[in-house]
């Protein structure tokens, strides 16, 4: 009798070490799937800065009433959410009130995070509470002064204008594709893409939150630390009509493709976000942004030969062409055609088939970096002018590539150079030295595997 309750209590033990272990392995895989959302959500590039600690905040944004900064989203009991409940994460991703009781401001795009489903919204919070280090870096104050700084008025800004919180549902169709209602699940929700590239209203909310709204959503938005923010529906005249689900998906995992490079917050965008991102993911954002209709009624690009032969022959005719001779044709060519992956093409180059000329002049006054990614390592950087080009040499040159070889873009003037001089701001290079460290050295490596996609996102 006492053998046969020993061997009762082994096999007891035994079953319960394996429940164990099954527990802690479902653990492991909801953390691991936690830090893909995260990475798909690009929450270190707004929660983390240059010197700090992954997800302990400080990141300033402007704002048109002043400066709000990130806050410390790490499992800090004091300074971060370490005392958050499943249920108060829920709460502010969906609806923007945090524990205490506020209202955060909108530069927390939480009307798009409201879409996830409620088994992504999990896997988010397990990652965040057992997979990130906690850090103690107290949050810090918005720069905006009282009484603009007063709360209650953004309860009533959530009212007005963040959608019901629920989980993303998809649209009633008698067809179903899964991989476009995949793309719209990331695009219109955790990737929020609409923050920046859909214009905003006269109360700063986003114009539309998904392509069902109006054809405004995706259609570019406001200029963002001085670059413009581009289309990114299917449109000629600055969006995506040229470029095919291939390039969407190159430019996305290696920041550069055979049109463009990326620029600006582009590039912490694919730095810290999108290159991280499975294939198959990667594949379906590229055949949703495709599906999404023109807004406007540009023409496609049609080159024209006549200045790439002038340059060619040494016969620049304007200023701004002698100066384009001088300080770019050895990169971009006197065809405007570039170097492949290398040194973009101008020519055909949607950023300049647009009214605004303000990333031209910014990428001429602060030059450009294209970020290392782990499957482009090399950091390309294009260095700046602004101490070798006064405003009027500067305008020269933007008017001259917004508007030969074929590009249709707006011109500008030494004016309004001299306004996004003001706050352009050099550009330090992105070595593959440094991003591999990440702001802090202390990035985990990329996570190949994307968890499955929970039934509600392809019904």
């Amino acid at each position: 009798m006492t053998k046969h309750i020993s061997i009762s209590k082994g096999i007891a033990a035994v079953v319960l070490a394996l429940a164990g272990a099954s527990s802690w392995a479902a653990d492991q895989q909801l953390i691991k799937q936690g830090e893909y959302l995260a990475r798909a959500g690009d929450c270190f590039a707004c929660h983390s800065v240059t010197g700090g600690k992954p997800f302990a905040g400080g990141l300033g944004m402007a704002t048109p009433i002043g400066k709000v900064y990130s806050s410390n989203i790490t499992p800090d009991k004091k300074a971060g959410i370490g005392d958050w409940s499943f249920a108060d994460f829920d709460k502010l991703m969906r609806t923007g009130v945090t524990k205490a009781g506020y209202t955060v401001y909108p530069a927390m795009p939480y009307p798009s995070y409201s879409r996830l489903s409620d088994a992504d919204m999990k896997a988010l919070y397990a990652y965040f509470m057992q997979g990130v280090q906690a850090d103690p870096t107290p949050n810090r104050k918005s720069d905006i002064a009282w009484p603009l700084s007063m709360r209650f008025p953004l309860t009533i800004w959530r009212w007005m204008f963040a959608p019901k919180p629920a989980p993303y549902q998809a649209p009633a169709s008698t067809v179903v594709n899964a991989q476009l209602l995949r793309g719209a699940y990331l695009v219109e929700g955790l990737g929020h893409c609409g923050a920046c590239h859909t214009a905003r209203g006269i109360g700063m909310q986003e114009k539309a939150l998904t392509s069902l709204d109006s054809t405004e959503y995706l259609a570019g938005g406001a200029v963002i630390d001085g670059w413009a923010v581009p289309s990114l529906r299917n449109e000629h005249g600055g969006g995506l009509a040229a470029w095919s689900q291939a390039d969407i998906v190159a430019f996305l995992k290696t920041g550069r493709n055979g049109h463009t490079a990326s620029f600006g917050a582009m590039n912490d965008v694919v730095a810290h976000s999108t290159q991280y991102l499975t294939e198959a993911d990667l594949t379906s954002i590229a055949g949703y942004l495709k599906s999404l209709p023109a807004r406007n009624d540009a023409k496609p690009f049609v080159s024209d030969p006549s200045v790439a032969q002038a340059l060619y022959n040494g016969k620049p005719a304007t200023a701004g062409a002698l100066t384009y001779l001088n300080k770019c044709a050895g990169c971009h060519r006197s065809d405007g055609m570039g170097y492949g992956k290398a040194f973009p093409a101008l020519a055909g180059n949607a950023v300049l088939q647009t009214a605004d000329a303000t990333s031209a002049i910014n990428i001429i006054l602060s030059g450009g970096a294209v970020p290392a990614t782990h499957t482009a390592p090399s950091a390309l950087t294009m260095a700046p002018y602004a101490k070798e080009l006064n405003d009027e040499q500067v305008a020269e040159v933007v008017n001259f590539i917004q508007t030969s070889w074929g590009n249709k873009g707006g011109t500008t003037t030494a004016k309004q150079v001299a306004k996004v001089r003001k706050t352009a701001v050099p550009v330090q290079p992105l070595t593959a030295a440094a991003f591999a460290a990440g702001r802090s050295g202390t990035l985990p490596r990329p996570i190949v595997e994307a968890g499955p996609i929970d039934k509600r996102d392809t019904k």
